[in-house]
């Protein structure tokens, strides 16, 4: 039976690269994605001075999950278009949007961030140019309520 080598502490683990990754929305591959930016969370420290004493201490405060922006080539598909023009109707549509990280050779899963209860707050569309030879490429912001991170199949960790 063949082992696994399991590294070492301290030893060097390279890191995995960012060009490799696929969207899904409710769990289906929807559109080429070019670009993912803004996945993060910031926890409010809140200043805390206990009774007596003069130094204050910082406690954890509120949770704020930052916009994520995703850039894709614009096709004839509508349905993100549709997602943006419901909300903007006022039909909420939240959805479970993941942002999966492949391996160097774009075959296995060895991230996944799950940003849950998703709903778009911004569409912005292609740059067109006649002169110019690019992709067109459209934006969608999107504001969501949690982050799970799951690490190569492992069970979600809520953020």
């Amino acid at each position: 039976m063949p082992t696994t080598a399991t590294p070492q502490p301290g030893a060097p683990v390279d890191p995995y690269r960012a060009y490799n990754f696929k969207l899904l929305v409710n769990g289906i591959t929807n559109g080429h994605f070019t670009e993912v930016s803004g996945l993060e969370v910031n926890i409010a420290a809140v200043p805390y001075r206990e009774q007596g004493n003069d130094r204050i201490r910082m406690i954890p405060g509120q949770v704020e999950y930052g916009p994520v922006t995703l850039h894709f080539g614009l096709t004839s598909s509508r349905e993100l278009w549709d997602w943006v023009q419901g909300v903007a109707r006022g039909t909420v549509n939240r959805r479970n949007v993941s942002v999966v990280l492949l391996d160097a050779a774009g075959t296995a899963e060895v991230l996944r961030w799950n940003l849950i209860n998703a709903w778009p707050t911004n569409w912005r569309g292609a740059h067109l140019n006649t002169l110019g030879q690019e992709i067109a490429i459209a934006a969608l912001t999107l504001r969501y309520e949690s982050l799970e991170l799951e690490a190569g199949g492992a069970a979600p960790t809520t953020a």
